[in-house]
């Protein structure tokens, strides 16, 4: 499916149907494609909207897309789909996407699942590691180092190559935003605004975004919000430990 939000052109996958719907974001350099193991579960169940945001994916960039900008793109995503009851799942970068969305408070949201979100505070990305991914966007060598260092599971040839592959067919400019910008916003000043319940979920060996970060920074600063460690899993949950993540996410359901 294709929709035209902003001028630019979103590729979207719906899959399934039951209330309430769930709508992904996926990690920065992934894809509506990172989700496909865990959508292969939850569709069995649930209405699946899966969006790759803009400039990732088959989706077209957008000319400044802060982290609020990609919020309101989903917003108006959702006001099209006409969505009544759902939750939002965010992924690292899409998790702090999904955060700004539910400080604004929108009608029919029913909770929000946070996979390593990316903290609303400024990521602390290591300076040289920032600096090894603007010099090194849509280098081979570079995306499958990338997808090694943030892993604990070892992927299957398939699953390792649609990381890769996600990774180079990210824009340009969606790149440098996320890494120059978006990162290093600090939208923590609204996460008092979110008043649904919120699941986050960590793996513990998460290289990436570690428990610690998320409890001082997501955890204390939500009302409503629970903290899961996921054993043996690193940063890319939805490809590591699709059906453990699915596991969660259905309890999560039944119980709100």
């Amino acid at each position: 499916m294709q929709q035209t939000i902003q001028n630019a052109q979103l590729n979207i996958l719906e899959r399934g149907k039951g209330n309430p719907s769930l709508v992904f974001l996926h990690y920065f350099a992934g894809s509506s494609e990172s989700w496909s193991e865990l959508i292969i579960q939850l569709q069995k169940t649930n209405h699946c909207i899966v969006p790759d945001l803009p400039g990732f994916g088959d989706s077209q960039p957008i000319k400044e897309p802060t982290v609020e900008a990609v919020a309101k793109i989903i917003a108006e995503l959702i006001h099209k789909l006409d969505l009544q009851n759902y939750i939002l799942i965010g992924h690292s970068m899409g998790g702090k996407v999904a955060l700004a969305f539910a400080a604004n408070q929108p009608s029919g949201l029913r909770s929000l699942i946070l996979l390593a979100p990316s903290p609303p505070t400024p990521e602390p990305i290591k300076s040289s590691e920032r600096s090894r991914l603007l010099k090194t966007h849509g280098d081979r060598s570079a995306a499958e180092e990338t997808a090694h260092k943030i892993t604990v599971q070892t992927l299957s040839d398939v699953a390792f190559d649609r990381v890769v592959q996600d990774n180079l067919r990210t824009s340009q400019t969606a790149w440098n935003a996320w890494l120059e910008v978006g990162s290093r916003q600090d939208i923590s000043s609204v996460m008092s605004r979110i008043t649904v319940p919120v699941l986050v979920i960590v793996g513990a060996d998460d290289p990436v975004i570690p428990k610690s970060l998320l409890e001082q920074d997501v955890i204390s600063s939500i009302a409503d919000a629970q903290l899961v460690v996921v054993p043996n899993a690193g940063h890319l949950l939805p490809i590591e430990t699709p059906q453990a993540i699915g596991d969660l996410i259905q309890s999560h359901i039944s119980q709100h």
